[in-house]
């Protein structure tokens, strides 16, 4: 699943501005595809993720997690690649700007107060430079509570995620994540693991729950699209609905996948998922800032090349940082150069760990 959602936050991230936004309607069919990946089918990237990780976390039972060890060992695989990644992207973009180029797409560093600067560094209080980042690090605090919600899972469960689910929807921050969104996703992995739920019975039912979902994401882009530019409120509450109902969905679309040869191989390459996870927001920033320099306008043409660009380019420096520099990479992908543990589900399939 982690390799066909974080390939999926590619298209979420292609970058556009007021003039080319899918919203205004100018290329028709097409936009309308762009509201359907980036706004409706790809938003459930992040809660799946989070829910995955909540699951893996406490697969062996609440009892069973060892704090200390968990909080170091996500510390290298989670907190530390953040670190690393989001400064060579801040130090990118300030080298850049200060031979004027770049200015316009991301806040001016050379300008910005040590506040904001230390927030596009750390995440102290908003999104890191390097945007999708900020999953990693909701995801590290996500562990950091993870005695206290899987507490409150075990002992109030449907009030616990009740709330949370509240929490999600409604605009208003916690002051410890960054989206509260991850905070229901994860609780909610957290609930199938310890309640030992065998979410391979999904798989028998495939087909129908993956058509039921890719339907309902082709219902919300397209009432998106028509209401357009203004999105109601209850349309943006749905989509908050929807991207739950995508975490069976998504399941229920891998398991088909899965049965394909080509879809093996890519559920073994280890760190190439959290390697264009990563990566690919400073491709995407670098191929927007030549694309408008070049003076070109068609706007489709930049979206097609910026998706297969990121999509083939990333694959092959993941093979040659591994080849070339294999301590290096495995910093950078929290050492996931190493086969990870295998866990075995409830008929037996063999999963893995993070």
């Amino acid at each position: 699943m982690r390799i066909v959602l974080i390939s999926g936050i590619v298209f979420v991230h292609i970058p556009f501005d007021a003039d080319s936004s899918p919203f205004q309607g100018v290329y028709g069919v097409f936009d309308w595809f762009r509201v359907f990946l980036r706004d409706s089918l790809f938003r459930v990237g992040v809660p799946c993720l989070s829910a995955i990780s909540g699951y893996l976390l406490f697969r062996r039972g609440a009892a069973s997690l060892d704090y200390g060890k968990t909080v170091r060992r996500k510390a290298k695989t989670v907190l530390l690649p953040f670190l690393l990644w989001n400064s060579v992207f801040f130090l990118f973009v300030l080298i850049l700007q200060n031979r004027g180029i770049g200015d316009g797409y991301i806040a001016d560093l050379t300008d910005a107060s040590p506040r904001t600067l230390a927030t596009l560094l750390f995440a102290i209080e908003g999104t890191p430079i390097n945007l999708p980042l900020y999953f990693l690090r909701d995801l590290f605090i996500c562990i950091l509570l993870s005695p206290l919600l899987a507490m409150l899972i075990s002992r109030y469960p449907l009030p616990t995620l009740a709330s949370l689910l509240l929490l999600a929807a409604l605009p208003v921050s916690l002051g410890i994540v960054l989206r509260n969104s991850i905070l229901f996703s994860f609780s909610f992995g957290i609930y199938l693991s310890l309640n030992r739920i065998d979410l391979t019975i999904i798989d028998r039912y495939a087909a129908p729950i993956g058509a039921a979902f890719l339907a309902l994401a082709i219902l919300w882009a397209t009432v998106a699209y028509v209401t357009a530019p203004e999105t109601p409120v209850w349309l943006m509450f749905s989509r908050d609905l929807m991207v739950l109902a995508g975490i069976p969905g998504f399941w229920a679309l891998s398991a088909i996948l899965i049965k394909s040869r080509f879809a093996q191989r890519l559920a073994g390459t280890g760190g190439l998922s959290f390697w264009i996870f990563c990566a690919h927001y400073p491709i995407l920033f670098c191929l927007f800032v030549l694309w408008n320099r070049s003076g070109a306008d068609l706007y489709p043409v930049f979206y097609l090349l910026a998706a297969g660009t990121t999509l083939t380019v990333l694959p092959l420096t993941n093979g040659l940082a591994r080849y070339a520099a294999p301590s290096f990479y495995n910093l950078l992908t929290g050492s996931r150069m190493q086969r990870p543990a295998n866990v075995l589900s409830a008929d037996g399939r063999q999963m893995t760990s993070e």
